[in-house]
């Protein structure tokens, strides 16, 4: 039984999308504003409409708490609005400045993901509201966007069909035409699926698409993962103690090394400063190739903390230089690269993904000048 309890008409204009929390409906509207209704009686609260964007207003979102809610537009932000009185709690821009299609809150209320016409995607810490990590798909606008139940992964869906599953580090983890005309929306079932044998965890997705098809999609968070790098620590080096030195060594793989360093009392500022001279004379060392090593992974520790105390937005240094770009150019695995050390890195023979390990589905390299801008901007504000 479907029975009709109440018509809203206050919008001027398309009302764009809806979304619920325990106790209020929001909507969004070409009419570049977001209403606020109560659950019990369809009352607009007091603070409604929410004005703030300069274009149409196309997605909004509730972080699961109910207390915030979020919403993009063409202007291209994304606002954070007190759904208790209706402020500001924080503007983002999209870096492009390109227009926002659509948002979504992680489950945790951690991050939001914002997703844009020109196909940049951006995490943001929704505690913070400061840029976390961006990424971009290859071609068409993206237009949906969904978070796995545990928040480990989200999925983006473009107006062109791709559909791209991406890590909470913003690492493009799969990615694969899933419609002929455009995905329209995706989202993840709440509960988990076993496959009995081997013990596997896998959600099931779905995707809807321009093609009039519906896809069930099995993501197995396990056999994605896996090969996946794990990131440096992103606390500075220097502050490391013993026992955070024995853990990098280990991640290393010079797991052989930790009693030598323990016995020397290595901590991180004693590790930065080890030369090829005290590895040999002061540690024991015999192997030079292993002192070698050792050295190589020091140094690019080395090159780790100089990029955190200057403060340069991780989404500026390139994956494989972890150097500030100058030229970056965008691969076929979604990330951005220096281009000359991408173009090094395919001559080696490399077909596999930096990022990811996963093959790449093609050698091309486009410019990313909305990238490039952004780098230039920011080199314009700070080297003044």
């Amino acid at each position: 039984m479907v029975k009709l309890i109440h018509t809203l008409a206050d919008h001027d204009d398309d009302v764009n999308c809806c979304a619920f929390s325990l106790s209020l409906l929001a909507t969004c509207s070409l009419d570049k504003t977001i209403r606020l209704y109560c659950l019990s009686d369809f009352t607009e609260l007091p603070h409604s409409p929410l004005k703030f964007h300069t274009y149409a207003v196309h997605c909004c979102c509730f972080s699961p708490s109910g207390h915030i809610l979020a919403s993009c537009s063409t202007d291209g932000t994304t606002v954070l609005w007190d759904t208790q009185n209706g402020e500001i709690l924080a503007v983002m821009e999209q870096p492009s400045g390109s227009p926002v299609r659509v948002c979504r809150f992680s489950p945790d209320s951690s991050c939001l993901v914002s997703g844009a016409a020109d196909g940049t995607v951006v995490l943001w810490n929704a505690q913070s509201y400061k840029l976390y990590r961006c990424g971009s798909v290859k071609d068409g606008s993206l237009v949906a966007c969904a978070f796995s139940p545990n928040g480990n992964l989200f999925v983006t869906g473009s107006s062109c069909g791709d559909l791209t599953v991406w890590d909470d580090k913003m690492r493009c983890l799969h990615s694969e035409k899933a419609h002929d005309l455009g995905i329209t929306c995706c989202d993840f079932s709440s509960q988990p699926v076993s496959d009995g044998e081997q013990g596997l965890q896998f959600f099931r997705l779905a995707s809807c698409g321009q093609d009039c098809q519906i896809k069930i999609w099995m993501v197995s968070f396990t056999h994605i993962l896996a090969g996946i790098p794990e990131d440096q620590p992103e606390q500075f080096a220097e502050d490391w103690s013993e026992d955070d030195v024995s853990d990098w060594l280990c991640a290393q793989g010079l797991k052989d090394l930790v009693d030598i360093f323990k016995m020397n009392n290595i901590d991180g500022r004693e590790l930065l400063n080890l030369t090829k001279e005290s590895l040999a004379d002061d540690l024991k060392i015999e192997s030079l190739g292993l002192r070698s090593k050792v050295l190589r992974k020091i140094e690019e520790l080395r090159k780790k903390v100089k990029i955190l105390s200057s403060g340069i937005p991780d989404e500026f240094i390139c994956p494989i230089t972890r150097e500030l770009m100058k030229d970056p150019v965008i691969a076929s695995d979604g990330y951005s690269y220096e281009k000359e050390a991408m173009e090094n890195w395919i001559s080696k023979k490399k077909r596999t993904s930096p990022m990811t390990n996963l093959v790449l589905p093609s050698v091309v390299l486009t410019p990313n000048r909305t990238l490039k801008m952004a780098i230039d901007r920011w080199l314009e504000t700070h080297q003044k």
